[in-house]
């Protein structure tokens, strides 16, 4: 009975001093208004939202590092402000929660910032869409520094790939800033996704009644000594079609860099020009016959006329 008694005195002092001290202290603050209006700001209040801050600063930590931790140190310090924004956005979310804990409307908020942000998003929609762009880019690997690429036409290097946007270098030296939704919603050409090596070709016409043998001869014989051509895989020859005005032929060889792809091709048809003329292979030129009819009443009725 003793040991009740002692029990159940500790039991009250914990439940009526201890406790109802802390919630005492909890309850230390400003109070505004009366009723449901009332507007609470105390000292648990405010612990709550300390507390709610580490709490969510500690998840999107978490979270970063179980997303990022199969990532390159670069690509990690491209998540830096994807994850600020989205730290911004939790800060957000927990100011409200405690409003309304508080006591505090937040409906017209609510509804203010809904507004607010439909505007926002409209006018950055694409902005939106190129973040979006890099975080794909970077999470899949679809495109590395050094790939050469081709977007409207135009082709270069990849030098350097941020979150909203993606540099390569031209062959003309220029830089060219692709926005980087263009990746998600256009097509694009990467020579090197799967490897360096590009298959390229050459095409040419010859006059009809040419050796077609010799033609495929000196085009292999083209492309044998050029620089920057592959021994493996082998060159060959393609006869292509029978064109209106020339038969039409195809070196096709194999490179390891697509971005000097011009300047190969270029050596290629000069060394083509010479081994036709060296050898009598005309490279001809489009040619149409022309036939012209004249009409013999009218010539008739002109020369009445002369007479007259």
């Amino acid at each position: 009975m003793q040991e009740e008694k002692v029990t159940e005195k500790i039991s009250e002092v914990v439940k009526e001093d201890i406790w109802g001290a802390i919630q005492d202290f909890l309850e230390l603050g400003v109070h505004f208004g009366e009723g449901e209006k009332q507007i609470d700001i105390t000292v648990g209040l405010l612990i709550l939202v300390v507390f709610s801050f580490v709490i969510a600063s500690f998840l999107l930590k978490w979270i970063r590092i179980l997303f990022t931790r199969k990532m390159e140190e670069t690509d990690k310090l491209k998540f830096i402000s994807v994850f600020k924004f989205i730290k911004y956005v939790t800060y957000i979310v927990v100011v409200f929660a405690v409003l309304s804990v508080a006591g505090i409307n937040i409906t017209p908020f609510l509804a203010a910032s809904a507004a607010l942000l439909v505007g926002v998003g409209l006018a950055l929609q694409d902005l939106f869409q190129d973040i979006i762009g890099g975080i794909f880019i970077i999470v899949d690997k679809s495109l590395l520094v050094g790939d050469v690429i081709e977007v409207d036409g135009k082709v270069g290097r990849v030098i350097d790939i941020k979150l909203r946007t993606t540099r390569a270098l031209t062959r003309d030296d220029k830089i060219v800033i692709i926005p980087n939704h263009k990746f998600i919603s256009d097509t694009i050409f990467n020579y090197t996704q799967n490897h360096r090596t590009t298959r390229e070709f050459v095409r040419v016409g010859v006059a009809y009644g040419s050796d077609t043998r010799l033609v495929e001869k000196l085009l292999l014989e083209s492309v044998a000594t050029q620089k920057g051509v592959l021994k493996n895989p082998k060159p060959f020859v393609m006869f292509e079609d029978f064109g209106d005005s020339a038969l039409i032929f195809s070196v096709l060889f194999f490179i390891n860099d697509s971005f000097v792809d011009p300047r190969i091709k270029s050596e290629i048809r000069f060394r083509i020009d010479g081994l036709f003329r060296e050898n009598n292979i005309t490279i001809p030129f489009p040619q149409r016959d022309v036939h012209i009819f004249t009409n013999s009443l009218n010539t008739d009725l002109t020369s009445n006329m002369g007479k007259d």
